[in-house]
């Protein structure tokens, strides 16, 4: 799993423009699955026979999006505006390389010098409209020659392992997803499921209330990552998650609620086969669940994410170790749906129900 994240990091994939993500995956997949269809908004949908059918429609769902930004326009002196796609704090851009368009051409996201600002500018984070791309063209209709507007563009391609098990790059939120996902469906499953790799999750989760409307499951397992915010400067109590101390089963965050049933099971099978999980200390963060959950007559939803630090940062970071078990809890979480008397998934918590 770690080999298909890293190259599925240095892919392109802002939202929108997948295309070269979901041309990677739709490769690696082909031969093990049963059927492939690319919706209208750009999601990836296969399904896989299992062992049996099942007696419920499960579908795990990953977005192949990432944020980036999108040329607005160019200056006399050849200088690109531009704008964010998704959620990129302003303070993590300033300085970083870019890749814009189909042809990738480099850029470098700058401000004004330092040596130019006032002491009340320095106390400041710029505006968007402070900054500019420079791609080195000396005019305007140099810069067009380059890039046109409504190009994406993407944070530079960077992939390190360092430390002790750390792994930094761009993309981790959900490239670390979808590696699961294809980990999955080159597995050989215990029931029939359906894998969504989904489009422009990061600008509302559109390709997954798409997609969620045409499968109708019964169940949907969101693999995902989250933000960890385990750093200096955060006090305790906002730390939502670590590095190290496991993948993370939330039960709560800003656009879901998730199943109860589904949360007590996932814990369950981590406790019984030693996977090392956390939850969320702080609600925070949201997910294609938000869309997902409902859809239709309503759909039990869970997450299993893993914790990543500086997420929307050009470049953020991962331990290995807490993302490579996602796909056996997966795997185990199926078998039990097979083995085992499932839970019954039903909307609301027993004790409420008449």
């Amino acid at each position: 799993m770690l080999d298909t994240t890293k190259t599925l990091c240095l892919l392109s994939g802002v939202s929108g423009f997948e295309d070269e993500v979901r041309d990677y995956i739709l490769e690696r997949v082909l031969p093990y699955a049963d059927e492939l269809e690319t919706d209208s908004l750009g999601n990836l949908i296969v399904h896989k026979k299992g062992k049996v059918p099942g007696d419920k429609r499960v579908a795990f769902f990953a977005h192949m999006d990432e944020v980036g930004v999108i040329i607005t326009g160019a200056d006399d002196d050849g200088f690109l505006r531009f704008d964010f796609i998704g959620g990129v704090d302003r303070r993590v851009a300033i300085g970083k390389r870019v890749c814009l368009g189909f042809a990738r051409v480099p850029g470098v996201i700058g401000i004004k010098a330092h040596h130019l600002v006032s002491r009340e500018e320095e106390k400041k984070i710029p505006s968007l409209s402070a900054m500019y791309i420079d791609v080195g063209a000396p005019d305007r209709k140099s810069a067009l020659e380059l890039v046109c507007l409504g190009d994406v563009g993407v944070f530079s391609d960077q992939v390190t392992e360092f430390g002790e098990g750390f792994l930094a790059a761009k993309a981790l939120d959900d490239r670390i997803g979808c590696a699961a996902l294809i980990k999955l469906i080159e597995s050989e499953l215990p029931l029939d499921c359906d894998f969504v790799f989904t489009a422009q999750e990061e600008v509302g989760a559109r390709g997954a209330k798409v997609a969620s409307a045409r499968l109708n499951p019964d169940v949907a397992i969101i693999i995902e990552s989250t933000t960890a915010a385990d750093l200096p400067e955060v006090p305790e109590g906002k730390t939502v998650c670590r590095l190290g101390e496991g993948l993370v089963l939330p039960y709560m965050d800003k656009g879901a609620m998730y199943s109860r049933e589904l949360y007590s099971a996932l814990t369950a099978l981590c406790d019984a086969n030693n996977i090392k999980w956390q939850t969320k200390g702080l609600i925070a963060g949201g997910t294609d669940a938000q869309v997902i959950q409902r859809s239709g007559a309503g759909v039990a939803t869970a997450a299993i994410s893993a914790p990543v630090r500086s997420l929307h940062a050009p470049i953020s970071v991962a331990k290995i170790e807490d993302f490579e078990t996602i796909p056996r809890l997966a795997m185990l979480f199926l078998e039990s749906l097979v083995n085992e008397t499932p839970p019954s998934f039903h909307a609301t918590p027993p004790s409420f129900r008449a």
